[in-house]
């Protein structure tokens, strides 16, 4: 029975050796890349909090894949461009229609007294 132990220990480790010096198949010569399915929200849909904060990206020779990095990036500045246009649309509206607004000192300006 020992014998019998002693083979199986010894044909597995032989197993794991070839194994580990490829005598089991042949691994890609091209590096394997791995790529996210990125679900985003469609482009007419605005981006929220929750969607860049889920967000993975998939990994290539030299870090992140960079034609996903950029596509979100570029999203995302046109998307902040847009929020920033509507949010000065709005802020112009707003001192145009208060009449307070020249009379309040701004946040950080200090009243003098």
């Amino acid at each position: 029975m020992e014998w019998f132990i002693a083979v199986v220990v010894i044909a597995a480790l032989g197993v794991a050796a070839l194994a580990a010096a490829g005598g089991l198949g042949q691994m890609s010569k091209d590096p394997v890349r791995d790529t996210y399915r990125q679900d985003l929200p469609p482009a007419e849909q605005p981006l929220m909090a929750a969607d860049i904060q889920t967000l993975r990206f998939g990994l290539s020779l030299r870090g992140y894949a960079m034609g996903q990095v950029d596509d979100v990036l570029d999203r995302l500045a046109a998307e902040i461009a847009a929020r920033d246009a509507i949010i000065a649309r709005l802020q112009r509206g707003l001192e145009q229609t208060d009449p307070e607004t020249e009379s309040r000192p701004a946040p950080h300006q200090v009243s003098p007294e």
